[in-house]
């Protein structure tokens, strides 16, 4: 407990004591810092929003899978927001193709490993969040040991064999996943809740055979940053409760034409990832 806790509680206690009534009682003092407060100002005046929210926030352990175009506004989304510890991982290096759409790096980090350098650009944003490094592949062998310790995880990586493995990871440890996807104009988003909603492979049992990659296809910046965007959001109703996130359904959303579908999708009991949980 701090001392103004502290404090506070003797000065209740020396109220009752004299017989003060709870009206006339010392307010608590406010559980965020002086800076906290002005750095997170705009989104306290939410009318959602609130010290308890923002708290949340900082008690937070948030694991984004995937430093690139959607892991960047992820990322950076989630540390000016006020989450208190990042995990970054991802085994790639910068490349100057990246630099289109991945704006957590720029052409000095070039052969840098991606999650060493977002976290040195996240830490500038925010040196109050703790911001951790994993330049790994996230695979189904080390999976489960990256996610079991999150209270979060955000899947931003770009291979369905990585997404499978994360979605099956999150619902053995019981954390909740944001799944998102993304290519040329389009891109999806979903949000699961393991044992409560529809996961990943109960909407999408088997990866497509004829998906394109990003580098076959190729990708607009922005269309990877609105979908990591939308992912943020999802992420931060998660972690705070301040508004209902998309579960049950996934968006498809299509930004040439800014067509926008929403798909129902529902739990299936022979999922080999949530049927058992």
């Amino acid at each position: 407990m701090s001392s103004s806790r502290r404090g506070f509680l003797r000065d209740i206690v020396a109220a009752a004591a004299r017989g003060v009534s709870p009206e006339q009682a010392p307010a608590p003092p406010p559980l965020l810092t002086e800076d906290e407060m002005e750095r997170y100002s705009r989104q306290l005046l939410l009318p959602e929003w609130s010290e308890t929210a923002q708290l949340a926030l900082r008690d937070a352990s948030v694991l984004v899978i995937g430093a690139g175009g959607l892991g960047s506004p992820v990322a950076m989304s989630l540390a000016g927001a006020g989450v208190g510890r990042l995990g970054i991982a991802d085994e790639d290096l910068v490349e100057v193709s990246n630099l289109h759409r991945q704006h957590l790096h720029t052409i000095h980090e070039l052969g840098v490993a991606k999650a060493e350098s977002a976290a040195g650009r996240l830490r500038a944003i925010n040196p109050e969040v703790i911001v951790e490094a994993y330049p790994v592949r996230v695979a189904p062998e080390n999976a489960v040991a990256l996610v079991e310790t999150q209270d979060l995880v955000v899947d931003c990586s770009d291979s369905f064999a990585t997404r499978y493995a994360v979605n099956a990871a999150c619902c053995l440890a019981g954390v909740p996943l944001v799944e998102a996807g993304v290519v040329g104009w389009s891109g999806l988003v979903m949000t699961i809740r393991p044992g409560l909603s529809a996961c990943y492979r109960c909407a999408f049992p088997a990866a497509p055979a004829d998906a394109p990659s990003c580098a076959e296809a190729g990708i607009l910046g922005p269309a990877a940053g609105v979908i990591g965007s939308l992912q943020a959001i999802e992420a931060l109703k998660l972690l705070t409760g301040t508004a209902e996130p998309l579960t049950d359904a996934f968006l498809q959303l299509d930004l040439a034409t800014l067509d926008v579908l929403r798909v129902t999708v529902r739990r299936r009991p022979d999922c080999r990832d949530c049927g058992a949980v």
